[in-house]
């Protein structure tokens, strides 16, 4: 049995303005929670729905309370300055989900430089940057969680051949799973990482990838419903670990996940970094 749900729970989500992060707001906010919508969308762009203020309407509209804030993750003037516009609003942040990431596939000599600083800078430093700007207010928390959204560490190269800076700047992510999960286990701080089983079908499918895959895909929710149930199991038990979103919800027993595809009839495309 979790300890308990999340009403009033202050939870901090980068990149949250839509795809992933907007699905995981919206369930938190359906639990009655205070959510922050940190994201750089301010502005509504040309071919990418969703900003900050919109999905601020959903999550109270859902039932929680919002707080937008536009931030870059690679800011960190900027990430010190959300964390604490967030505890003078809410009074403190229980639980911060690493959503932001940044993608380009691309080999080796096909990476601009320019590329390869922004996915470091965004997935990695911005994972390493508002955890640690998080952690001070996560250790009086009752149930504190961090979140991020990585994928296990598989060190086979294949991983690594063609998109090896990607690659890189995931694993980093996943490489702060893992270190910060035991350095701060005896503060009860829960990390935690969570990836796909299949390909999502967010703007970044729908960009990257042909359009196949993205009919091969699965919706944002199963993300959220799999986020949920981590944030709600007791930090102090369930910590270092790199989820499966399939696996999480077998184990909490969902059988139906014919409910989270794009089209049920299509053959389901495995995400990168799961054999």
């Amino acid at each position: 049995m979790p300890i308990n749900k999340l009403k009033n729970k202050v939870i901090f989500i980068t990149g949250a303005s839509r795809g992933i992060g907007r699905e995981i707001a919206l369930r938190c906010a359906a639990e009655g929670a205070n959510v922050v919508i940190a994201a750089k969308s301010a502005a509504p762009h040309p071919t990418l729905a969703g900003t900050i203020y919109t999905v601020a309407e959903e999550v109270e509209a859902a039932g929680g309370a919002a707080l937008p804030l536009q931030l870059d993750v690679r800011d960190e003037v900027a990430v010190y300055e959300a964390v604490a516009a967030t505890v003078k609003k809410f009074g403190g942040i229980d639980i911060l989900i690493n959503n932001a990431s940044a993608i380009f596939i691309a080999n080796t000599l096909e990476t601009p430089m320019k590329r390869f600083d922004l996915i470091s800078a965004v997935n990695v430093r911005g994972t390493f940057l508002c955890s640690q700007a998080c952690i001070p207010h996560l250790k009086e928390s009752v149930n504190p969680h961090i979140l991020n959204l990585s994928p296990p560490l598989n060190m086979q190269a294949k991983w690594f051949k063609d998109h090896l800076a990607y690659t890189m700047s995931k694993y980093g992510m996943s490489m702060c799973t893992l270190g910060m999960a035991e350095e701060f286990k005896s503060a009860g701080i829960a990390v935690n990482s969570l990836w796909p089983r299949t390909t999502i079908a967010t703007a970044a499918i729908e960009v990257n990838f042909p359009k196949e895959i993205l009919q091969a895909s699965r919706k944002p929710k199963i993300m959220a419903d799999a986020a949920y149930e981590v944030l709600i199991s007791d930090s102090r038990m369930v910590t270092g670990n790199f989820f499966i979103d399939e696996d999480v919800l077998k184990a909490h027993g969902v059988h139906d996940f014919n409910q989270y595809a794009i089209n049920p009839n299509a053959p389901l495309f495995t995400d990168l970094f799961l054999n």
